[in-house]
């Protein structure tokens, strides 16, 4: 995707990501702690690759969403979004019983920060590739409307970076099309629903975890009829607000899963939508008659689900 000129100007530098909040999970049994808990193959997960991994209820749906890494053998950093961490720790941490694995609140041990531009181009290309970066972690992220992310776990940034405004920052978020789910959407998508399949966050081939069934029976049996779309809008969206189908007035069709403006006013979103709804007809926001959003290209292709 060719960048724009004006946000290439200002997505240049570094972010403390201050929305983003880290899990640290150690001890002899974290690994298979997590490997039975998340949608991610958490035992053969390498140091040098981040994964993204989602946490789900007894019905398939997601109650957070993570970027895991393995800092050694017997320990884990998980980022997922700070306003529903300490509801997650706390949920994960009811499940460990007789486990040998602690988990705790390491957002201000291992602090978050994003980087954009030219600054993200110095370690891998990948996306989730890892290189060690001072005290800490350098991780590739997937590009946002041609510009290069990166991601530091627990590492200062050089102090000569400009600093990276939230807003432009969670911009690039929504624009790579990733999604993350916040407070506002706990237990409300299946992970297919939100397009996580597609961005290696669910193992299909891993041991059971809390709604395993549910996924798995999405994913072969065709009976999932939603996906998540990006959209652009006139006006600002929040995460949670209804889309409406203008051939289907009387019932969303869609819910925003995480949404980003600019402040020269442009907004966008992404949006758990029917396909159907996708496909024809007009999109509205919040309700019938509400300002008209307009689908806009994803950086990865929407593949079907196996028959």
């Amino acid at each position: 995707m060719t960048p724009s000129p004006a946000l290439t100007a200002h997505a240049q530098g570094a972010l403390r990501l201050d929305d983003w909040g880290v899990i640290r999970a150690h001890g002899p049994d974290a690994a298979s702690f997590l490997n039975g808990q998340l949608t991610q193959d958490m035992l053969h997960l390498r140091p040098e690759r981040a994964r993204r991994a989602g946490y789900c209820s007894a019905k398939g749906r997601l109650l957070a969403s993570f970027i895991v890494w393995r800092l050694a053998e017997d320990e884990f950093a998980l980022a997922c979004s700070a306003d529903l961490l300490p509801a997650t720790l706390k949920r994960l941490s009811m499940f460990v019983l007789r486990a040998k694995c602690r988990l705790e609140d390491a957002s201000e041990r291992w602090p978050l920060h994003l980087l954009a531009g030219d600054a993200a181009l110095a370690g891998p290309q990948d996306d989730g590739a890892c290189t060690a970066q001072g005290d800490g972690v350098w991780t590739r992220l997937p590009a946002a409307d041609g510009v290069p992310r990166a991601l530091l776990l627990g590492s200062p940034p050089a102090a000569s970076l400009p600093a990276l405004s939230p807003a432009i920052g969670r911009w690039l978020e929504v624009r790579s099309g990733v999604p993350r789910i916040v407070a506002a959407t706990v237990d409300r998508f299946v992970p297919q629903m939100v397009n996580f399949e597609l961005l290696d966050g669910v193992n299909f081939k891993k041991g059971c975890y809390p709604g395993q069934e549910v996924v798995a029976r999405s994913q072969y049996r065709g009976t999932l009829k939603r996906r998540c779309y990006l959209v652009d809008s006139p006006v600002a969206l929040a995460e949670c607000a209804d889309v409406i189908h203008s051939e289907d007035p009387g019932q969303p069709a869609g819910t925003v899963v995480l949404a980003a403006s600019l402040p020269e006013g442009r907004h966008c979103a992404l949006v758990e939508l029917k396909i159907a709804a996708a496909e024809s007809g007009r999109l509205h926001a919040g309700t019938p008659d509400g300002p008209l959003l307009t689908l806009a290209a994803l950086p990865y292709t929407l593949e079907p689900l196996a028959a």
